[in-house]
């Protein structure tokens, strides 16, 4: 069976502006033959290594990200033909607690879904082009890339 990104009926982007409702990947991903659901939730969070966050303002070029998404989706497809993938990253302010990214997988097996949920995820993490601006408790503010490194500036410009 193909990844449900293939079977829209109506075209949903990958990328929204609106809290994410994992509810609805779910239930893109759900069917009577697959047995197995994986779901993974990112949030905004706290922790030592990224200080009193309060917010995340995430931004994208946003066709080049949608159709890196869409190449990642069907890579999986490819890996996983059983399996459907839901997934979706918010952009613009996302505050503390709040879902930035979400990856729902539904396969015949929990193995197939757990692996093929998990490899969404780390792709999403390592090529998705998104930048992160934290802002901090302080009013401080530090930018970073979807993998987490820090970026003083920013984003480059494309005139860069």
């Amino acid at each position: 069976m193909p990844c449900c990104h293939h079977l829209r009926e109506v075209e949903i982007p990958y990328l929204t502006r609106n809290p994410i409702d994992p509810a609805v990947l779910l239930a893109e991903v759900s069917g009577p033959g697959r047995g197995g659901t994986t779901l993974f939730v990112g949030s905004v969070r706290q922790s030592p290594e990224d200080g009193p966050v309060v917010e995340i303002d995430y931004t994208a070029y946003e066709p080049m990200a949608e159709a890196e998404f869409e190449r990642i989706l069907r890579e999986a497809s490819d890996r996983w033909p059983e399996a459907r993938i839901a997934a979706r990253h918010r952009l613009g302010v996302v505050p503390l607690g709040e879902a930035s990214v979400v990856v729902a997988a539904a396969a015949p097996h929990r193995g197939q879904s757990f692996d093929a949920c998990r490899w969404v995820i780390e792709e999403v993490k390592r090529r998705l082009p998104v930048w992160k601006r934290e802002r901090l408790a302080d009013g401080a503010e530090q930018w970073s890339d979807n993998a987490g490194a820090r970026h003083p500036t920013g984003p480059r410009s494309s005139g860069s």
